[in-house]
């Protein structure tokens, strides 16, 4: 495990998108996008934060930046997820934790007192040559979206 840090290029992980094509970063080159880490699917901070970015996804469409949400539910959970609150944004699946695993947002947790493994709420944004240009970790929902706009329309200029 690494930790990525701003200026870095990203690996060329494979994730799965919901329709069952496989998505790396070497796809978005040429746009700038944000990829954003969450823990689980149809959770109350993880349905907040997929409801704000959808919110937000035509300022973001707007700067030409796409959105990819990824957690480590499959691809047939991440439809039902997107079907029931109607979100606009693409989610991938990264059921392997082998994308988590490199950037270093595969971490070990701790609640109640059980230690186990899952992935930090973490969000970077890539510029349109695919390096990090911004990471946001341990991210806390609220108006998280808007310091990602913020920090996009910067980027954009």
């Amino acid at each position: 495990m690494t930790d990525i840090a701003i200026g870095d290029t990203l690996p060329d992980i494979a994730m799965t998108a919901v329709d069952g094509s496989v998505l790396r970063p070497a796809n978005y080159i040429g746009s700038p996008w944000v990829l954003y880490f969450y823990p689980k699917d149809d959770t109350p901070g993880c349905t907040k934060e997929a409801q704000a970015f959808s919110a937000s996804k035509a300022e973001f469409d707007a700067l030409g930046v796409k959105i990819l949400g990824v957690s480590k539910d499959p691809p047939k959970k991440h439809q039902k997820f997107i079907d029931k609150y109607d979100l606009t944004i693409d989610l991938a699946s990264d059921e392997e934790t082998a994308m988590a695993e490199a950037i270093g947002v595969w971490v070990e947790k701790n609640m109640y007192g059980r230690k186990y493994m899952g992935l930090e709420r973490s969000t970077f944004l890539i510029d349109a040559a695919g390096k990090v240009a911004h990471i946001w970790r341990k991210v806390k929902v609220k108006e998280h979206e808007q310091a990602v706009l913020q920090a996009a329309k910067e980027l954009v200029g």
